[in-house]
This record gives C-alpha cells, sequence and structure tokens, in this order.
C-alpha cells in the first residue's frame, strides 16, 4: 500500500512552486502562520488537535516513482519542479500550540520556518487536519462540560468517511471522551473502545429475552443491553429478568429522553437493580446533553454531532505567508490588507498572561523582536515541533495522543468561568499583540 502523503494537496500549490523556481524565488526563506481569525459558532474558546496526526503526516510527505509520473503525465509542473520534488522532505523548522492547548481568535497556532517552496507544499495537508480535528475537538470539548462529569464515548464512525473517522475519535478523546467505538483508532492511537450490540442484534433473535440471553452468555452480567428495540418498559424488566439485578447498564437511543430516563431509573429501582446504570444516545449534542444534567444518566454516547463539529465541520484556520527574511538577515513582516480578510505580519511569540489566582485573561502576542516580560504569570505557549527536519517523536502515536489529551485538562483548567456557557458569545479571553 502506498504510504505517500504527497499528493494530499492542492495542485496551486505545485504550480506556485513551479513558477518561484523559474523565478529564482523558490528558495527565499519564510515564516508561514496558522491561525483562525474568529471562533466558529461564536464559541468561547477553542481546542488544538490533529498535532500529531500532521507530524506523522509530514513525515510521509515524499513524491516517489508513482506520484512523479503522475504529475508528468498530467503535466502539472516542468522538469526542474519534478526533480525537485524527488528529493523532497521538509528541512525547517515548525513549532506551535502544543497539541491539547486551547486557542482563541488569531493565536499562532503553528509556525513553519523554511524556504518558499518546501513550505507552502504544506499548506493543504496542514490545514485539511488542523481545520478538522481541532472542529472535533472543539465541539467535544463542550459537551464534556455540559456532562458535568458523566463519561462520553465517540461513536459517530458512521457519519464520517473512514479516515475522517478515525481521526474524529482521537480529537474526541483529546478533548475529553473516554472511549470510541472505532477499533483502527483504538489500535492506531491507543484509545479505550466499547460497544456492545445493536437493535439488529436483537432483531435477529426471536425475541428479545432470547437476544438479550444471547448476549449475556457471552459477554457476562456487566454488558449493556439495548432495552429499546420494541417497548422500553417491557424490555427493561426482561433485562433484568434475564441478567438478575446485577446488569451492569441498559442503553436507551430513543424516546423524549428527560422523561424516560427518569422512568427507567425508577423502574429499575423497583426491580432492586440499584446499580444498573444507564447510558443514552440518540444524536446527542452539547445542548442535549445539558438538558439532561438533572436526569439520572449515567453515561453519554455521541454519534453524529462529534464528529461533524456540532454545526461548524472546519475551525477556520488559514495558514498565511507572514515574513521573509531581508537582505539584512532580519525579518520582514508580510500581511494580507483585504477587507474582512487583513492580518498581521511578522514572526511572533504567544504567551498565555494569568491571573493571581491562575486564570487566563489574555492571549499576549509578542511581535518581531519583541522581549515577552519576564513575568511569571506569563506562560509560554510555543514548543518545538520540528527541528531541522527532525520531528519531535514525543508528539507522535498512542503516547503523544495521551499526552495531548493531558495537556487540554491542565489548559481548560486556566479559563475563566465564562468560557464554558454554551451560548454564542466572544471569546472568553482577548488576543492582544504587542510591539512593533
Amino acid at each position: 500500500m502506498n504510504t505517500s502523503t504527497a499528493l494530499h494537496t492542492d495542485r496551486y500549490e505545485l504550480t506556485m512552486i513551479d513558477a518561484a523556481m523559474a523565478r529564482g524565488t523558490a528558495e527565499e526563506h519564510c515564516l508561514f502562520e496558522v491561525f483562525a481569525r474568529r471562533l466558529p459558532g461564536a464559541r468561547r474558546y477553542g481546542v488544538v488537535a490533529g498535532t500529531g496526526r500532521l507530524l506523522e503526516l509530514i513525515r510521509d510527505f515524499r513524491f516517489g516513482d508513482a506520484e512523479l509520473e503522475w504529475l508528468r503525465t498530467h503535466d502539472v509542473v516542468g522538469q526542474d519542479t519534478l526533480d525537485w520534488l524527488a528529493n523532497y522532505r521538509f528541512r525547517g523548522n515548525i513549532w506551535g500550540y502544543r497539541e491539547g492547548e486551547v486557542y482563541f481568535p488569531n493565536s499562532p497556532i503553528l509556525t513553519v520556518e523554511s524556504s518558499f517552496a518546501e513550505g507552502v507544499i504544506l499548506e493543504t495537508l496542514v490545514l485539511s487536519v488542523l481545520n478538522y480535528d481541532s472542529a472535533v475537538a472543539n465541539a467535544a470539548t463542550r459537551m464534556v462540560t455540559a456532562a458535568i462529569g458523566r463519561p462520553l464515548a465517540e461513536m459517530g464512525s458512521r457519519r464520517a468517511n473512514e479516515e475522517a473517522a478515525v481521526a474524529a475519535a482521537r480529537a474526541a478523546y483529546i478533548a475529553g471522551f473516554g472511549a470510541t467505538s472505532n477499533l483502527e483508532a483504538g489500535r492506531r492511537w491507543g484509545i479505550p473502545t466499547m460497544g456492545t450490540a445493536a437493535h439488529a442484534f436483537t432483531l435477529l433473535h426471536a425475541s428479545e429475552e432470547e437476544a438479550f440471553r444471547a448476549q449475556i452468555e457471552k459477554l457476562g452480567t456487566n454488558t449493556t443491553l439495548l432495552v429499546d428495540t420494541y417497548d422500553v418498559r417491557a424490555g427493561v424488566e426482561t433485562a433484568i429478568r434475564v441478567a438478575g439485578t446485577e446488569l451492569g447498564a441498559i442503553r436507551l437511543d430513543s424516546g423524549d429522553l428527560p422523561t424516560l430516563v427518569t422512568e427507567v431509573r425508577e423502574q429499575l429501582d423497583a426491580l432492586g437493580a440499584t446499580g444498573t446504570k444507564i447510558t443514552v444516545t440518540n444524536d446527542l449534542d452539547e445542548h442535549a446533553i445539558a438538558g439532561l444534567a438533572n436526569s439520572p444518566v449515567d453515561s453519554y454516547g455521541v454519534g453524529t454531532s462529534v464528529v461533524t463539529g456540532s454545526g461548524s465541520p472546519a475551525a477556520s484556520m488559514v495558514y498565511k505567508l507572514v515574513a521573509r527574511r531581508g537582505a539584512d538577515g532580519a525579518w520582514v513582516p508580510l500581511a494580507k490588507n483585504s477587507e474582512g480578510k487583513a492580518s498581521i505580519g511578522g514572526k511572533k511569540t504567544p504567551m498565555r498572561r494569568l491571573s493571581a489566582s491562575g486564570r487566563a485573561n489574555q492571549e499576549r502576542i509578542y511581535l518581531g523582536e519583541t522581549t515577552p516580560a519576564q513575568d511569571v504569570t506569563e506562560r509560554a505557549l510555543n514548543v518545538p515541533l520540528v527541528v531541522n527536519g527532525e520531528i519531535e517523536e514525543l508528539y507522535l502515536g498512542a503516547a503523544g495522543t495521551a499526552l495531548a489529551r493531558e495537556h487540554r485538562v491542565a489548559a481548560v483548567s486556566e479559563l475563566p468561568a465564562a468560557a464554558f456557557r454554551l451560548a454564542r458569545g466572544d471569546a472568553a479571553v482577548p488576543t492582544v499583540f504587542i510591539g512593533n
């Protein structure tokens, strides 16, 4: 199987390189930056996700014989560019916010330092990963807030394409979900997996009781029985009769959940199954989860809403050239000035200012060579991700995923209370630019 990610890009990136090589500007030393001008859905904060995945994809970004032949056959670029692509590997530097870090409008989430050609070719790959994964994490972190400590499982694989499903499971896990139904995500990223049976299993058998007995015989009484294929009340009674009062859990996937959950809890308790938990699914999003805050729910399973970013399927991130080296070796700021899409050029050093109580109150972006204040109330946000073409192994694989999940907890704990409101509003922390 071909593992190259080199053609996961847009044609114009290669044609820009082709023209720059002809002009002699392809090797200009440049800075590219990833940022979002706004938070989609007027959310209060975002969560960076996808960095570990992206680093692995950059590692595999190579043009082999098959890729070069396709480009040649379709006359995408000239021979000089094909020769350059044949030897391509990223040799520059990348730094940015740690995966799991929170961000705000105009936060410089990722910075790529390289030649123009080496950096511009990564634009689509970088944005396709960070925009999707961060969108999922942004939705998932709101659901975690709404769940007020109750476990959540990601189960949206059937609502996304096969690779997006794996990426979504990873992003949701980083954002605080506890498990996924996706086995490939478990294998690839070390995420706990869960799942027992769907309605099809019940329908396969002559009766609901027969289906429950088959599941209990194989999985034991600690399993979760789906009780709403037919009549919920009858299903609960059958589940406890078959499994006994030690049944692990029942799942509800339909109906008026706030009312139904209360009725089922009362029925379980009356049957003596006081320890049997209730998990709910049924097209949940953060608002539906918040609506169940006072209901006796024990855990949630979320599908469509989390893998589609709960209404915001992309994180609105862009990848812009923000500086190039001048003849004197200094960085020359570059920026768009078009209406509605203006940006701030130059090299940047982001810090997060904290109050005396440890709450974030400003995203402070120091421009150019401005030196950040030597102040214990400011936390540095940038970490090296790629140094002279060498990827920081710390952020890769299952270990990197676990590290990102851990960091999100610490980063979110710094946010002010306003950040956790589910209603639309302004960013919880303002972004302030300091310096030239």
